[in-house]
């Protein structure tokens, strides 16, 4: 066995640039394969640490027909008046399993700061919104529920909002700012968060007592829904049925009537997010199967080319004793070591352009050794089922019309 793999380096050491074309199509199909597949699991990986931003068993009902893209974003198109504030109390008070619950209206609206004015959403809750979203104040503190009842002129502002708007989030605390023609002051400053599986940038929001927007704000009834903590396993599609019925009670809506709210979980986006990603992943594994085939056909053609060339060298080693086993084992390893270095290199290719491209991309660092595996594995089958063929040929070479042709 170790004399045919030495034969075999030998002869693939003597037609480099024939073994160099042989190895590319395997090179770019274990790179495709590696590099799209781990790609794949880095943005699953990523999107599951966005669900898990929303916070801990996140259930919303929502006004209007909310639509995710298959990009995970979301719109919302009509209903929002219709949502009372009302109907958020009424949820939380009786879909089973709520651990706590806050309302919500989403506005966005410019805030202002001396000369200096950005753009922003304005999320108008209650005080427990820290606990239900997994958002904590990093500077200060989130208003409370004295405030909340005082209908209190405060706000919380998101971290790149008070970075915009004074620099250092520090020198934000106790400042006022200018929210909806409102003058209000700064207890707090959240911590970083980063966009949610939504779209949304958390770090753009700014958050101020509800009932401070609905009377001193806005003199409005409605919210923009509710966003609810559920118990620890939760049925949440029974939870979903029930939340449906309840409000289509609660709105008088009728028949094949469209709803004009929309029930959602943090898994409704992950689904989305997990079709568009299996559709990355199909067609890298399609793309990846065609470098594999190219790469087969190379090798195979290449080693029908070596087999012709060393007729003499398989004769006199037949002549000299070598069974038709150890002519097909020999050209075996040969195409077996060709495919399995192609594909090592493009597994070590990809894993260096992975690096990068989780680097730049600020992905999860995320490597798969049983993936890495199974492109070895494959890239040295493809070998050898590309060099059966030749190693057969080479096998059935007939001693006596080689060495006769070479008289």
């Amino acid at each position: 066995m170790l004399l045919s793999l030495r034969i075999a380096l030998q002869a693939l050491a003597t037609h480099k640039l024939r073994t160099a074309l042989a190895m590319l199509g395997v090179f770019l199909g274990a790179l495709a394969l590696t590099g799209v597949r781990h790609v794949s699991l880095a943005m699953m990986r990523q999107a599951e640490i966005e669900v898990e931003k929303l916070g801990p068993n996140l259930f919303a009902v929502m006004a209007g027909q909310v639509r995710f893209t298959r990009d995970g974003g979301a719109r919302t198109a009509g209903g929002a008046a219709t949502f009372q504030f009302e109907d958020s109390l009424a949820l939380m008070r009786s879909l089973p399993g709520v651990m706590k619950g806050v309302p919500v209206v989403l506005r966005t609206m410019p805030i202002r700061a001396g000369n200096t004015k950005v753009a922003c959403q304005m999320v108008a809750t209650w005080p427990d919104y820290p606990q239900v979203r997994s958002f904590q104040p990093d500077r200060g503190r989130f208003f409370t529920w004295e405030e909340e009842r005082e209908k209190a002129k405060v706000v919380v502002l998101g971290l790149k909002i008070a970075q915009r708007l004074f620099g250092d989030p520090e020198k934000a605390l106790g400042q006022t700012v200018t929210v909806y023609r409102a003058g209000l002051t700064v207890v707090g400053v959240m911590e970083e968060k980063g966009s949610d599986i939504s779209g949304t940038d958390q770090d753009e929001q700014v958050f101020v007592p509800v009932s401070t927007y609905m009377r001193r704000m806005a003199n409005q009834t409605w919210v923009t829904g509710v966003f609810m903590q559920m118990a620890d396993g939760t049925d949440f599609a029974r939870i979903k049925r029930e939340a449906q019925s309840f409000m289509r009670q609660r709105h008088n809506i009728t028949g094949g009537k469209r709803d004009d709210f929309s029930v959602l979980t943090a898994e409704d986006t992950m689904q989305l997010k997990q079709q568009a990603l299996d559709l990355v992943a199909v067609l890298g594994l399609i793309s990846s199967s065609l470098s594999f085939a190219v790469g087969g056909l190379g090798i195979l053609s290449i080693m029908i080319l070596l087999v012709r060339a060393r007729r003499l060298e398989i004769g006199v080693r037949r002549a000299m004793g070598a069974r038709r086993r150890d002519i097909i084992r020999q050209f075996l390893l040969e195409s077996g070591v060709m495919s399995m270095a192609g594909g090592a290199a493009g597994v070590a290719a990809a894993m260096g352009l992975l690096t990068v491209v989780y680097a730049l991309g600020n992905f999860p660092y995320v490597y798969d050794a049983w993936l890495i595996a199974q492109a070895l594995a494959g890239s040295a089958l493809l070998g050898f089922v590309a060099g059966a063929y030749p190693a057969w040929q080479a096998a059935n070479v007939e001693v006596l019309h080689v060495l006769r042709d070479r008289q």
